[in-house]
């Protein structure tokens, strides 16, 4: 499952994870920020907050993020990854490949300061 909060005047979408990840949980997303996205042109950040990375609840959940990865990444300027998971550090330089967002990771407990990159210019 993923919560979530669309901050729309920062222009923000915060996600936090809190179990495996199902493919319905990128179908809710994708509801939620994509008539956002069509308004304003794009969102200035994405906030990913979780202590551990909880996986998927199978294989497609995992292509279901993929493509909503390759769907979205073109509409964000900046990824703040806020986990002490070292999947964030390999998804900082792996993703960097791939996505055309400017990717950050901030130590777990560090969301204002993740959120204060997210705002600067």
């Amino acid at each position: 499952m993923i919560e979530h909060t669309l901050d729309e005047q920062r222009s923000v979408l915060h996600v936090r994870p809190s179990g495996p990840l199902r493919e319905e949980d990128f179908e809710i997303l994708a509801r939620k920020v994509d008539p956002f996205i069509k308004r304003s042109g794009g969102l200035r950040g994405l906030l990913i907050e979780t202590a551990d990375f909880p996986g998927w609840t199978d294989t497609a959940a995992a292509l279901r993020h993929i493509r909503f990865v390759r769907n979205h990444h073109r509409e964000i300027d900046k990824v703040a990854i806020v986990t002490d998971s070292p999947i964030g550090e390999v998804a900082d330089h792996l993703v960097d490949h791939f996505v055309a967002a400017e990717i950050r990771q901030f130590p777990y407990g560090e969301r204002d300061a993740a959120m204060k990159w997210l705002n600067q210019s």
